[in-house]
């Protein structure tokens, strides 16, 4: 349904689902057959839970009910292997992008970048990103890769988390950089639907946020109901597209990653793509959001990302 409806890339992982996110991705160009052809798919190395090397990252349960552990691993020969894994899952020739999905403090940045610039002469991948690095590691792995560009990286960005504007992005578009912003909904919070009385099912780990408490949900719900909702009636779209609009107009943002828990929620997203904010409509979205001011100890997903390697569900 997004790519019927105009969406041109796909972002996936191994870890997600260990493998079945990059097969189900591979089942759907299949069954696009030579429309496929023009979906880009953006996967990741670096997270490993066959090779145990590196640093832990967290433990988790797969789709079978198995827990297993993740670590955060760089080395080259992991890399090799991961790449040649997600190939085959993915049931292609040459992987469009591929990201280090979290950089490892046991392994050089030069050799993880290394390999991938190796997997890049041979043909398997045709560009390198980097996801959840920071500003001086980005540029430690520009400097890594030589001649072959850096082509993105990606991070956590939304009008509540907008800590990169001062470092991140800079840096980025000053090197030609492309900036992918992952979670640009918040976890659901800034589509409107959220509202401070929703009771979040068994496992759900935003009911453990403190950004997600009654209050703090109240009060993003009313900067949604006083600044965009009108802003979103002008264009006859909902909250949660104004914001996607939002996101990619944005300076130095280059790519807005929307999830979807349903055919309905893919074709919403992919509309946002249609929406212009003006320079006005803009900037009063910003201000809402500027002006808010959550319970003093709110921890935001941000923290949690800075903090450490995040594993949530993103949706709404």
């Amino acid at each position: 349904m997004s790519f019927e409806a105009g969406v041109t890339a796909v972002d996936t992982a191994p870890v997600y689902g260990f493998g079945h996110s990059e097969r189900l991705v591979a089942r759907a160009r299949r069954r696009l057959g030579r429309a496929g052809d023009g979906l880009s798919v953006m996967t990741k190395v670096g997270l490993s839970w066959e090779d145990h090397r590196g640093k832990f990252g967290f433990e988790t349960r797969g789709i079978d009910g198995k827990k297993r552990r993740v670590y955060r691993n760089g080395r080259a020969d992991s890399i090799v292997r991961e790449i040649d894994q997600c190939l085959a899952r993915l049931e292609c020739d040459a992987l469009d992008l591929v990201q280090v999905h979290a950089s490892d403090p046991t392994t050089p940045i030069s050799e993880t970048l290394g390999a991938l610039k190796e997997a890049h002469h041979q043909g398997k991948v045709r560009a390198i990103g980097v996801s959840n690095y920071s500003p001086q590691e980005v540029a430690e792995a520009k400097g890594a890769l030589g001649d072959v560009p850096l082509a993105s990286v990606q991070s956590l960005y939304s009008a509540l988390s907008r800590d990169i504007e001062n470092d991140l992005v800079p840096y980025a578009r000053e090197n030609g950089v492309a900036v992918i912003a992952y979670s640009p909904l918040d976890q659901g919070l800034l589509t409107g639907n959220v509202r401070a009385d929703r009771a979040f099912g068994r496992g759900d780990a935003r009911a453990r946020r403190s950004s997600f408490t009654r209050e703090n949900r109240a009060r993003v719900n009313a900067v949604l109901d006083r600044v965009v909702a009108p802003i979103a009636a002008a264009h006859g779209a909902t909250i949660a597209q104004t914001m996607l609009a939002w996101t990619i107009s944005q300076p130095g943002i280059t790519v807005a990653l929307a999830g979807a828990r349903s055919p309905a929620q893919a074709i919403e997203n992919a509309a946002a793509m249609d929406i212009v904010l003006s320079k006005d409509e803009g900037r009063a979205i910003r201000a809402g959001f500027e002006q808010l001011v959550l319970e003093p100890r709110a921890v935001t997903f941000g923290d949690r990302v800075r903090g450490g390697l995040h594993r949530l569900r993103f949706g709404r």
